[in-house]
């Protein structure tokens, strides 16, 4: 039975946020909401607890592909 009480991932845990579909790494906590890092480096962003899911190992593999592949076609310096 649930408590309706969201499971908080633990840092370095990779999470999907479903407002938005995009692949982040748990980095920390501010307050209430976690801090994400986008696959491969980037600008952090906040996120609720309740608005993550897990993040599956195709989604992750699909994040870490693209990131490779935008850096090589020198979209990203990072």
């Amino acid at each position: 039975m649930s408590t309706g009480t969201p499971v908080v991932p633990a840092v370095g845990a990779y999470v999907i946020d479903t407002r938005d579909g995009r692949v982040g790494q748990v980095v920390g906590r501010e307050g209430p909401r976690l801090r994400l890092r986008p696959v491969g480096g980037g600008r952090e962003w906040e996120c609720a607890p309740g608005a993550v899911r897990c993040a599956t190992a195709a989604e992750r593999l699909r994040a870490e592909t693209g990131h490779a592949n935008a850096r090589s076609r020198g979209e990203r310096a990072w």
